[in-house]
């Protein structure tokens, strides 16, 4: 695509990617979607935990630039950015759910992308390209040279070469990489593996636009079915043997192997136990990486499910002859909708008659019970004054688990695990021993907490002025979900 004015103009005005650098609050949009789902590696999430982390991170804001600088609810900015005129977030509804769902754009990502590459790097590493783009022209030489000699020559040469390591290995001359190149070649790898599952987000995307342009058709078709099913099947055997399709099902067809996931597995293992690799601190979920890839090729491969089942609705006959009245009714809903689309009607557009019933069954209602009768003691009064202590009256306390539970996502925001023992450091105790046993039934609920009874923590809170108690037990580590 040529960068002329015309065409950068374009992509200004529409392009989601574009839009997103130029957003009043993209800051927060970048920095929110970058941590939730690129960072933590997380395909879709509902809309509850979603509008939950959006809020923790919009009180901290808040806290810091004042009430006003973000004055919208996490939930409308969540639909916002899901709109149709921004097109960075992608809210559905997954099969057999009434929850809604977002997931990230092509675009959002691509944004995020380019950002990471304005930051400086601390290693730059040079000689892994290097390698792999001789890697690459090889195997592009190889793989198109048509004359069986020189296959065989190169063939012949690359034996040479590995009978002369063998026997260099057998002499005892065993070559090494240093830290800067396994640091090096694991830098490349970090990037191709995120690469490459932006990679599947445009996969499936694609197929999804195809699928929604075989529903506007089938909606809007009126001439034979033949014809229909022609068209849908050429456009869809066009992407299926388009040199990205044809990548993508080599890729799928690699990865499914058996073989394949136990070899990238324990390659996996050993590379990370490496310790130069150890120093650089990686994401301990890329010991999965290779899952992740499966679960995101899983959801391109549902796309197309769901374009060839709704090729198979269109194909029943028998529905088609006995629902006409009713199809007909629900293509010209369809139809009418499409026409609006891009022109929404101001005010009611369309109104429904609530529809509901009263169901009351005979076992639900509750039985007779006889009230409560209050015997009153003919007791004579006498007067006088008795000694009772009222400060019992006002020595309750309560503890409020929520509250506490939003301490613990707050500390865990900047960080993946905190201690009980710095928690009540930067919080301590308001409601002393109560609310200790508080923190330790909110650890046991949590299913990623650890307990570590190899070592004893000691926390104390203050009883009154310049009197402190204290608790020794094992410590216990709040881990990020």
């Amino acid at each position: 695509m040529p960068l002329d004015y015309a065409t950068l103009e374009l992509l200004r005005r529409n392009h989601p990617s574009w839009r997103l650098l130029r957003a009043d609050h993209a800051s927060l949009t970048i920095s929110f979607l970058h941590r939730v789902f690129l960072a933590s590696n997380v395909r879709t999430m509902s809309q509850a935990d979603l509008v939950e982390a959006l809020e923790d991170e919009l009180y901290v804001l808040r806290e810091q630039r004042g009430a006003e600088a973000f004055p919208r609810s996490a939930k409308d900015y969540l639909n916002d950015w899901a709109d149709n005129d921004r097109g960075w977030l992608r809210k559905f509804y997954p099969p057999d759910s009434d929850e809604p769902h977002f997931d990230l754009t092509p675009a959002t990502e691509k944004a995020v992308v380019w950002l990471e590459s304005l930051t400086e790097r601390a290693f730059v590493g040079t000689e892994s390209r290097l390698l792999t783009l001789f890697e690459l022209l090889r195997q592009m030489s190889r793989g198109s040279e048509s004359d069986p000699a020189a296959r065989i020559a190169e063939l012949q040469r690359r034996r040479a070469e590995i009978d002369t390591e063998m026997e260099r290995i057998l002499a005892g001359d065993v070559p090494l990489l240093d830290e800067t190149g396994l640091k090096d070649r694991f830098q490349q790898f970090l990037q191709l593996a995120r690469e490459l599952l932006g990679d599947f987000r445009e996969v499936e995307d694609n197929f999804r636009v195809l699928d929604r342009r075989v529903r506007e058709r089938i909606a809007l078709w009126d001439g034979a079915k033949a014809a229909l099913l022609e068209e849908i099947m050429g456009e869809r055997d066009a992407i299926a043997d388009s040199d990205q399709g044809r990548s993508f099902r080599a890729f799928w067809d690699f990865l499914m192997s058996q073989s394949r996931q136990e070899e990238l597995t324990g390659l996996l293992e050993h590379v990370l136990s490496l310790a130069p690799v150890a120093e650089m601190e990686p994401d301990p979920r890329l010991r999965r990486v290779h899952y992740d890839w499966l679960e995101a090729g899983e959801h391109a491969q549902r796309t197309v499910a769901r374009l060839s089942q709704q090729l198979r609705r269109f194909l029943d006959d028998q529905a088609w002859l006995e629902n006409r009245r009713i199809m007909d009714i629900l293509h010209g809903i369809e139809s009418g909708a499409l026409a609006v689309r891009d022109n929404q009607p101001s005010g009611g557009f369309m109104e429904l008659n609530e529809m509901g019933a009263d169901i009351e069954l005979p076992m639900e209602r509750p039985l007779f019970s006889p009230p409560f009768k209050a015997r009153i003691a003919d007791v004579e009064l006498e007067q006088g004054e008795a000694d009772v202590d009222a400060d019992v009256l006002f020595a309750q306390i309560v503890v409020d688990r929520e509250e506490l539970r939003h301490n613990i996502r707050l500390a865990l925001q900047d960080r993946a695990q905190i201690s009980l023992g710095e928690l009540t450091i930067q919080r301590p105790l308001r409601h002393g021993l109560a609310e200790l046993v508080a923190y330790l039934q909110l650890a046991g609920e949590r299913p990623h907490t650890v307990v570590d009874e190899a070592v004893t923590e000691t926390v104390q809170w203050e009883v009154a002025e310049d009197t402190l108690r204290r608790a020794r037990l094992p410590r216990v580590i709040f881990v990020r979900d």
